[in-house]
């Protein structure tokens, strides 16, 4: 049985403040609970239904957290899911390191508000093998539950760095910046080079002014239907698999 207490705090996870306080995070969902428990990181607390709990025994026998044994009920009032009725867990945020670019892709949010767009990309740039990703400071934020659940486990592979994401840009002139937007050069037919940074802007209003000042090349999807704009997540899967086409 589950003290009121730990429910409470469980709950609390949602909210960014209280992560910060306790530098803990919340983890719905089997897949992204199996993700969590064969990382690096450290997990806290797993509450789970008892039928959950015997059919994984073996998987959780070198856990060393707290184990709770919970109905469906208690999981939909602890979390942000109502549909998760077999497990959730709390793990230990990482301890911010110093964030370098080697020969390699990174990506570059600037601005963006949604948990399930942020989760999706960095679903997708784990599926083609990008590790980092900058953030401005007014991106969503990674420990959002939603954007952990969005992940589908990725999040355990992919390090998202937030900055001053124009002072970060305004300092590395040696590193070639490609930012979408609704007109530039047509993606399909350009090769990017490496090192690299793709900027990716926010949902409504594409990449800021300030930023857009510092892209060395603007890059588009070519539009052959009538929709007005793509999903940025959906964008983003789609520069990424043209970065990769000679792969």
């Amino acid at each position: 049985m589950i003290p009121k207490q730990q429910v409470k705090f469980i709950n609390s996870l949602q909210y960014k403040k209280y992560r910060k306080k306790a530098q803990a995070f919340l983890i719905e969902g089997e897949k992204c609970v199996e993700e969590l428990l064969n990382s690096d990181f450290e997990t806290l607390i797993l509450a789970g239904t008892t039928e959950y709990l015997s059919q994984h025994r073996e998987r959780f026998k070198d856990y060393k957290g707290t184990t709770y044994e919970v109905t469906e009920k208690i999981l939909q009032q602890s979390g942000s899911l109502k549909t998760n009725n077999r497990v959730l867990a709390v793990a230990k945020m990482k301890e911010e390191q110093l964030f370098t670019i080697g020969n390699e892709y990174v990506l570059a949010i600037d601005d963006l508000q949604d948990p399930g767009n942020l989760g999706t990309i960095i679903r997708i740039a784990d599926w083609y093998g990008i590790t980092k990703i900058l953030a401005s400071e007014n991106t969503v934020n990674f420990y959002n539950p939603k954007v952990i659940h969005a992940t589908m486990g990725s999040f355990t592979r992919v390090k998202v760095h937030y900055c001053d994401l124009s002072l970060f840009l305004d300092g590395r002139s040696s590193i070639k910046k490609y930012g979408a937007f609704l007109n530039g050069e047509n993606v399909h037919t350009i090769k990017m080079s490496v090192p690299a940074i793709i900027v990716i802007g926010n949902e409504a209003n594409g990449i800021s002014s300030e930023i857009s000042n510092l892209i060395d090349q603007r890059i588009h999807i070519p539009k052959i239907g009538c929709a007005e704009s793509l999903n940025a997540a959906i964008a983003t899967a789609i520069i990424c698999d043209n970065m990769f086409r000679d792969f």
